[in-house]
């Protein structure tokens, strides 16, 4: 296994099966360190609307040499923008930031944000529409959605044509999301985890520093490893160096089901998921 392999979605295309997160990261940070990604091998990189780094995401990619067609790049659609008419500027928005004629993977980022709260279903469906059209101009390769519980997923699934391939949902050992998961997976939709570390709480986890000694591993590289063995999809996000090409050397050690079983008991220790229905923002 390595950074260019991939999960197959439900739409016959491949995604490779660990990511580079760019949350939090701005302006020169964000592309210097999607460079450094794309220098140590990563091949799927992503970005969201909300993250206002779109641009310097695709200036790094036009500057990295890599292919265009080598890079699998996933954004997503801001919490103001649901709705059909909002969505077709939003994504061509997108398109002229990256730069780029199309776009791997475009996600709805929160199913129920303030702003359609009172007919975020209907809002949904018409963005979904919108997203589709994308896809049928070839401009969108395949249509995801993020932080989408089980009810949010149903509403959706009763006017989509297209199915979502993905599900990005907060997945690391303090938060596993099991009856998301278990939908995601019931219903061949991947589930890939943003901050799979946790926002860099879980390095403080005791058993975690122990288990990764053993293995000889940061507890980065261990927790990202035990996220590929659940057959969750990782996206690592770091700003130095240093850490990105640690992040990437986890494919030449598996972890036991022992340890495993210690690591998903770890359950509240580094904090938990928010609930889509009542985020503010």
């Amino acid at each position: 296994m390595s950074l260019t392999d991939g999960y197959q979605m439900n739409n016959g295309l491949t995604i490779p099966k660990v990511g580079f997160g760019t949350w939090q990261a701005k302006d020169n940070e964000a592309k210097q360190s999607v460079l450094w990604a794309l220098e140590a091998g990563y091949r799927h990189i992503d970005t969201a609307q909300g993250y206002n780094n779109e641009e310097e995401v695709g200036e790094a990619i036009k500057e990295s040499g890599v292919k265009r067609e080598e890079i699998f790049l996933t954004t997503k659609l801001h919490n103001k923008k649901h709705g059909y008419d909002n969505t077709v500027e939003a994504l061509n928005d997108s398109l002229r930031k990256l730069d780029t004629d199309y776009i791997d993977l475009v996600l709805i980022h929160w199913p129920n944000p303030k702003y359609f709260r009172d007919n975020w279903k209907e809002a949904n469906a018409e963005s979904w529409k919108a997203m589709e059209e994308f896809v049928a101009k070839g401009k969108v390769k395949t249509l995801g959605v993020s932080n989408f519980q089980p009810h949010h997923l149903d509403a959706l699934l009763e006017t989509a044509n297209i199915k979502p391939a993905v599900n990005q949902i907060l997945l690391n050992p303090s938060e596993m999301q099991p009856e998301v998961v278990n939908y995601n997976t019931e219903h061949n939709i991947i589930n890939e985890a943003y901050s799979p570390l946790g926002t860099g709480k879980i390095f403080d986890i005791d058993e975690l520093k122990d288990l990764a000694e053993k293995y000889d591993k940061s507890i980065a590289q261990l927790v990202l490893r035990w996220s590929l063995q659940h057959d969750f999809l990782p996206l690592p996000k770091t700003v130095t160096k240093e850490r990105v090409w640690e992040n990437a050397d986890i494919f030449d050690f598996e972890i036991s089901d022992a340890d495993m079983k210690i690591i998903d008991g770890m359950t509240g220790r580094a904090g938990s998921a928010t609930d889509p229905d009542t985020i503010t923002f």
